[in-house]
């Protein structure tokens, strides 16, 4: 497994958008190996009511970390399943079976009346990032220094600050 992380302005812009999206009272986001999105939010209500869910146990002695294994979604632990208003998802793979799994996940800790999703992945799975999750490619490109190759952020929901281009990314052609 490859691990790339965000550019800390990019990690800074991802949590902002999180604390926009669950600044009401009862919202919190379930982070999927996006443990570096969870660790640098600066609301200490949301990342209450929040959890970072992640292989790595090397985060185990924050309250809100809970080990998770992508393999096997449907080892979530139940209190967890039907409890959250985001979630936000950086797979260590890009495969379209490895988006199934955490599709899978999403499903489960989503709230069952639905919820908000923010994603992270390489602009050739745009048609199976709709088809599994309902996302649509935004402007906001994270950065990912030493990263050969761009990712886009898929979301799908409106937000003013997705639609805006990073201005750490030059243009696209």
């Amino acid at each position: 497994m490859n691990q790339y992380w965000y550019s800390k302005p990019t990690i800074e812009f991802m949590a902002r958008e999180v604390e926009q999206q669950c600044g009401n009272e009862g919202d919190g986001c379930a982070f999927l190996s996006t443990p570096s999105i969870y660790f640098s939010l600066k609301d200490k209500g949301v990342k209450a009511r929040s959890k970072c869910l992640d292989f790595d146990t090397a985060f185990n002695k924050d309250p809100n970390y809970v080990f998770y294994d992508f393999n096997r979604p449907e080892d979530l632990p139940e209190e967890l399943c039907g409890t959250f208003h985001m979630v936000v998802i950086d797979p260590p793979f890009i495969t379209r079976e490895v988006w199934e799994k955490y599709t899978a996940a999403a499903k489960r800790l989503l709230r069952p009346q639905g919820g908000i999703i923010l994603g992270s992945t390489i602009d050739e799975n745009e048609a199976f990032m709709g088809e599994l999750l309902g996302c649509a490619k935004k402007q906001f490109r994270p950065s990912i220094p030493n990263l050969v190759y761009q990712y886009s952020l898929y979301a799908n929901y409106e937000s003013e600050g997705l639609e805006n281009p990073n201005p750490e990314i030059p243009p696209m052609d």
